[in-house]
């Protein structure tokens, strides 16, 4: 039997940053956890920045996962909320780094052909079939279904790299 690892996925936003935990097994994936974080608005944006390291290091004290996916970052018109976007991505990158994680970063148009099988999917085509691949789950919200299409994706591209690679091992 295959061993299961943990997988956090990680939707980066300054607002809200969404997450989704899962276990995966070979090829089944179970829903472990799901949620938000968000930080005070009215905060300066180093307090923003701070709550939502703090939020994303308790999680991954609390949950263990073992590896952590996350989604890279989208350019929006204004590159005011692009920067600050940015500077959340990076937080998202620090916290399970400095946890000793291993961090795969994905585009949006990947974790969308993961999941749903085109890469322009919406996002309720996202969240119906996060709810599909992960049987009787409940999705706290768009942002928590976001982060674990990422968890999704990752599990996927490493069973596929696995694949390969034991392909490979026994060409060799």
């Amino acid at each position: 039997m295959s061993e299961t690892i943990r997988l956090i996925g990680i939707d980066p936003g300054l607002r809200a940053t969404g997450w989704g935990i899962i276990d995966a097994t070979g090829s089944r994936l179970s829903h472990v956890a799901n949620g938000t974080i968000t930080s005070d608005a009215k905060a300066p944006l180093s307090d923003r920045l701070a709550q939502l390291f703090e939020g994303l290091r308790g999680l991954l004290e609390s949950w263990e996962p073992n590896e952590a996916a996350v989604e890279e970052t989208f350019v929006n018109k204004n590159p005011t909320s692009t920067l600050k976007l940015g500077q959340a991505r990076g937080v998202a990158l620090l916290a399970p780094a400095l946890a000793g994680l291993p961090v795969s970063e994905y585009a949006p148009n990947q974790i969308k052909k993961s999941v749903v099988g085109v890469g322009h999917a919406d996002k309720a085509q996202i969240h119906m079939m996060v709810g599909v691949l992960l049987p009787g789950i409940d999705i706290t919200g768009p942002d928590a279904a976001d982060a674990l299409a990422v968890a999704i994706c990752h599990a996927h591209m490493r069973q596929a790299s696995d694949r390969l690679g034991a392909a490979v091992e026994a060409a060799s």
